[in-house]
């Protein structure tokens, strides 16, 4: 006699390592093309149909598109120190590469695939846009009320960062294995 079950509708057959992991891979690079393509095709049609400092109004007052070009950080935070801003992005752009042999989730191929696409789209502008190579300024043109103005990138890399504060908080690594926290096990052995 076998431990295996039969196969059944409710019990799918597992995949083989290697086909989950060139899921897992097609997932993040999959996200990470699809962030850093529409990125780049928004600013491209961002630029090439509206002025800069024009304001159009999609969903008033809750939405408008507004053109600027920002040469800092979120908030113009760092306006004098853009080519920092460029060796940040290519280092947590390296980073991500490193991490992505790690990868046991789908949900991590996910965040870690927008948040590659992100950091790709608006290094591309900061090496590649006016004034010059390494200081560029990234396209912005998403405006909310009361909020910065922004991008795709940056709303790839904001989504990013709360999918993995969400699998951080359950317990989620970046292998796919799960962690019980301290206080569970403590509160067990009591």
């Amino acid at each position: 006699m076998t431990d295996e079950l039969a196969p059944d509708a409710a019990r799918p057959v597992p995949s083989t390592p290697r086909t989950r992991r060139a899921v897992l891979l097609s997932l993040f690079a999959g996200f990470a093309v699809f962030a850093y393509v529409f990125d780049q095709l928004t600013k491209l049609w961002v630029t090439s149909s509206m002025v800069e400092g024009e304001r159009i109004p999609v969903l008033p007052p809750l939405l408008h598109w507004y053109f600027i070009r920002n040469s800092g950080a979120a908030f113009s935070i760092g306006e004098n120190v853009t080519w920092v801003f460029s060796i940040i992005m290519a280092g947590v752009a390296i980073a991500i590469l490193f991490q992505v042999r790690k990868l046991g989730s789908a949900w991590w191929s996910l965040a870690l695939g927008l948040l590659l696409g992100g950091a790709l789209g608006n290094l591309t502008d900061r090496l590649f846009r006016e004034p010059s190579f390494g200081m560029g300024h990234v396209v912005d043109f998403i405006q909310l009320p009361n909020f910065a103005i922004f991008n795709i990138a940056d709303s790839a890399v904001v989504s990013a960062v709360a999918i993995i504060c969400i699998l951080t908080l359950r317990g989620i690594s970046l292998d796919g294995s799960r962690h019980v926290g301290a206080h569970r096990e403590k509160t067990r052995d009591a």
